[in-house]
């Protein structure tokens, strides 16, 4: 077996828990040599953000040129002129370097990037127990208002239709089991 590393897709809807997990796994897990995949945006960097380490930074126009010269894997506007997307170049840099990239991306990023790698991938779709569970989640956030939260749920309702396309479904409305039935699945696909 060769020495690149394969690649892990972590999608949820908002409130699920999916970057607590994600967090936990590489913080607690480091023998598993898991690396952040490094998006491209074209948004201005915040604070203390440096290119190449949160993400790669790039005007609207370059991103543009990028989605012309077919180098995202997968990419969405946001809003109008702020793009993100998945360079295929950065994923190839960091797997020829043995690193098992961690993609947290929204649903349709998900499938598209394990479209694109296959069996090189495994897609785990972290979902919340329930529509209320996840209400409640984001009630206790604070940080949205009841609109937000409310828009946040039709989303969640809709991206939920999208988990029999992946590989695994981890429901968490446990977090130490979701964690351990997480660690047990990577831990697996990275041992085949």
């Amino acid at each position: 077996m060769n020495n690149k590393g394969r690649l892990l897709i972590f999608s949820a809807p908002s409130g699920s828990g999916k970057s607590t997990l994600v967090q936990w796994l590489m913080q607690a897990h480091p023998e598993l040599n898991l690396a952040f995949s490094i998006s491209c945006t074209s948004r201005a960097p915040r604070g203390t953000e440096k290119n190449g380490v949160e993400y790669f930074f790039v005007t609207p126009e370059e991103f543009r040129q990028k989605i012309q010269n077919q180098e995202f894997l997968e990419y969405e506007e946001v809003y109008e002129d702020r793009f993100y997307g998945t360079l295929k170049s950065q994923v190839e840099s960091q797997t020829d370097k043995g690193e098992n990239v961690i993609f947290d991306v929204d649903v349709k990023g998900g499938c598209n990037i394990k479209k694109f790698y296959g069996s090189r991938a495994m897609s785990i779709f972290i979902q919340a127990p329930s529509i209320e569970v996840l209400r409640k989640r984001l009630e206790s956030r604070g940080t949205d208002t009841e609109e937000a939260i409310k828009d946040r749920l039709a989303k969640a309702s809709y991206e939920m239709t999208f988990a029999p396309k992946f590989d695994h479904v981890v429901i968490n409305d446990d977090l130490e089991k979701a964690k351990q039935e997480t660690y047990s699945l990577v831990k697996n696909f990275l041992n085949e």
